[in-house]
């Protein structure tokens, strides 16, 4: 349908085909731009989730909840979510030599 009509105007409008294109590219662009999130630059404010924190220590999630029960890292929640903060994950890693 999306390319009929647009083959339609091409006829009715005798439009060159490349104004049209870099047109619709402009809007897609504006729309991509209104999509955008701000990024937290700040790992201060990073919160991972239990499998995003698992990951970036390469632990098992069994691990994982045995070092934030001994107290080694601290844990928030969210409802009944469990979230790390990035920063604190990463601070809480030692030099062993």
């Amino acid at each position: 349908m999306f390319i009929k009509s647009t083959f339609i105007n091409l006829i009715v409008k005798m439009e060159n085909p490349f104004e049209i294109i870099l047109e619709r590219l402009e809007k897609i662009e504006i729309a991509i731009q209104k999509l955008k999130l701000p990024t937290i630059k700040d790992d201060k404010e990073v919160l991972l989730s239990r499998i995003e924190t698992a990951t970036l220590l390469k632990f098992s999630l069994t691990t994982l909840w045995k070092h934030t029960k001994s107290g080694k890292l601290k844990s928030y929640g969210i409802g009944n979510r469990v979230f790390y903060k990035k920063d604190e994950v990463l601070k809480s890693l030692t030099r062993i030599n």
